[in-house]
């Protein structure tokens, strides 16, 4: 069976990593965007953007991301530019949905959209069904397409329960995070299930957290899945912390072993087509 080409979906910086976690974290827009460039040159076709503000701490302010995307645009106009509507640092309406206004070069393609409320290691994350709703219905109103995001088995099923109601409609790009405490374990049986429980031509992406990102990320290759990486989920290059990661590092080597089983890795257009993205 020929797996299709793999797409390599970058999170450079999230909102908890700082540069005393380790140095090579993007903060800035200017290093953000130098960042995200770097990687689209090693492969990546995706990125998953959040933004920092002039202290560096999280921000959801249009003004910080126009910056971010403008200056990537400039160099790769087709890669796919998802940014964040996480509830993690803050649960405000206008605050989470700002970045969903911005256009021209700056709009963006997707926004994540995370549905459900869980628990991270030292914090939660608020997604209320409302919340949920009034995200999709805007991100479907801006022509931008939901990346839902998955950290329990019931967010699948709320997922579902959206597209039967007609709140979510194609084309559908799941991206399964686990290995984070408190939600699901990363297992192999895990991952095969929860891609089993996908609606009928889903587009996925395994992404694991901490030590769990290339264990994870390597299953979805061989499975024909896609991947998310980066610092965001990961600060090591190894399982055993003694080698802080680079972005570019990371995306190289999962180049690598997409070559060791036969997969190529996607373009920017190319990607676009698998998930039913049109043109810029």
């Amino acid at each position: 069976m020929e797996l299709p080409k793999l797409i390599i979906n970058l999170a450079p910086t999230g909102m908890v990593p700082t540069k005393a976690d380790n140095p090579a974290v993007p903060v800035t827009p200017a290093e953000i965007a130098a960042d995200c460039l770097r990687c689209c040159e090693a492969g990546a076709s995706m990125l998953h953007i959040h933004a920092r503000d002039e202290d560096g701490k999280p921000t959801h302010r249009p003004d910080i991301f126009r910056a971010i995307i403008s200056q990537v645009r400039q160099g790769y106009p087709e890669v796919i530019i998802c940014v964040t509507t996480s509830g993690r640092v803050v649960n405000d309406w206008e605050q989470r949905s700002a970045v969903l206004d911005l256009d021209g070069e700056a709009k963006p393609d997707m926004a994540s959209l995370t549905l459900g409320s869980h628990n991270f290691p030292k914090q939660a994350s608020l997604n209320d069904p409302a919340m949920i709703k009034k995200l999709a219905h805007r991100m479907r109103e801006q022509g931008i397409v939901p990346e839902l995001e998955i950290f329990d088995w019931g967010m699948i099923d709320f997922a579902k329960y959206l597209i039967h109601r007609k709140v979510l409609e194609e084309p559908f790009y799941f991206n399964l995070l686990l290995g984070s405490l408190g939600t699901v374990s990363a297992t192999p049986y895990h991952l095969a299930a929860m891609v089993g429980s996908l609606p009928r031509g889903a587009v996925w992406a395994g992404a694991g957290i901490g030590r769990f990102q290339f264990f994870v990320n390597t299953m979805a290759i061989t499975m024909g899945g896609h991947v998310r990486v980066g610092l965001e989920d990961n600060l090591y290059f190894d399982n055993g912390k003694r080698r802080l990661a680079a972005n570019v590092d990371l995306v190289q080597r999962l180049v690598k072993v997409a070559g060791a089983v036969d997969r190529q890795i996607a373009t920017p257009l190319e990607a676009r087509r698998i998930i039913g993205l049109g043109p810029r």
